[in-house]
């Protein structure tokens, strides 16, 4: 059955489609905190989002292996973000072995083989039709800065101290790990379904990172942005990270979303000025 041109979604997205840039940025704030409150009310441990948004980030892997499988082409996938994604994997899994063992552990664990799979066909199998002039941000422009990072601020636990400088390394690097997926994105101005699926499971699966934080600092009365002067950066690193790649990610989802109500496969970015 096709698509009912008048069906009340259908309006709605052409009724926001009409509005002044000023208007759909309201209205995307609006929405915004509507999820955030929407999530507390739903969800009592907000130590949840960070299951479901591990779960995303596996659901966004299997998108990729689908299209590597079926497809039989890479084009628009950024090898480098794979394997930055796959460096933090391994170093959040085996903090995570000795310090949790738990849920975290599972998903941390199918995720990284699910993207080492994705390395290899890259790398290997569909290596010709991978674009790696496009695929041009150095790795250690993205790891080096976060390694430095780690070093100086990391958790203050009873664990050992390159355990928690490793935990801090993946925290940082997973905040800007995408950079060079949207950097490859932004060469081709145009990307395909699969791939944009992809980076908007990362987007899903951050805000709800994000969120989790901005609940928890507003159930704390703001006490968590506080916690500096008491020699616990270490949270508001976390926060940071967590904002970071969300307004990192922001503006794809924007474009993203702005395609699938235009009734688009491909999402197109807007060429610079």
């Amino acid at each position: 059955m096709g698509r009912k041109r008048n069906a009340p979604v259908n309006k709605l997205f052409a009724w926001v489609r009409r509005q002044s840039k000023k208007v759909q940025t309201f209205l995307a704030a609006v929405c915004v905190i509507a999820a955030l409150v929407a999530l507390k009310l739903s969800f009592h441990d907000h130590n949840q989002f960070y299951v479901v948004s591990e779960a995303i980030h596996f659901a966004g892997i299997l998108v990729l292996i689908y299209k590597l499988t079926t497809q039989k082409t890479c084009s628009g996938l950024s090898l480098k973000t794979q394997e930055l994604t796959a460096i933090f994997l391994a170093a959040r899994l085996g903090c995570s072995l000795f310090m949790e063992g738990d849920i975290h552990t599972v998903l941390d664990f199918v995720t990284l083989v699910s993207t080492l799979w994705v390395i290899y066909m890259i790398r290997f199998k569909l290596k010709s039709t991978y674009n790696a002039e496009l695929d041009n941000m150095p790795l250690y422009y993205v790891a080096v800065p976060c390694a430095i990072l780690a070093i100086l601020i990391h958790p203050t636990t009873q664990h050992a101290r390159i355990g928690r400088i490793l935990w801090a390394f993946a925290v940082y690097l997973e905040s800007i790990s995408v950079l060079p997926q949207l950097r490859m994105m932004q060469n081709t101005k145009m990307i395909e379904p699969f791939t944009a699926h992809y980076v908007f499971a990362l987007g899903v699966a951050r805000f709800l990172g994000c969120a989790h934080w901005i609940i928890k600092v507003y159930d704390s009365r703001g006490s968590y942005l506080f916690l500096i002067g008491a020699g616990h950066i270490w949270f508001s690193m976390i926060l940071l990270a967590e904002v970071v790649q969300t307004f990192i990610l922001a503006d794809f989802c924007y474009y993203y979303v702005k395609s699938v109500m235009n009734g688009q496969l491909l999402v197109s970015l807007p060429l610079p000025v």
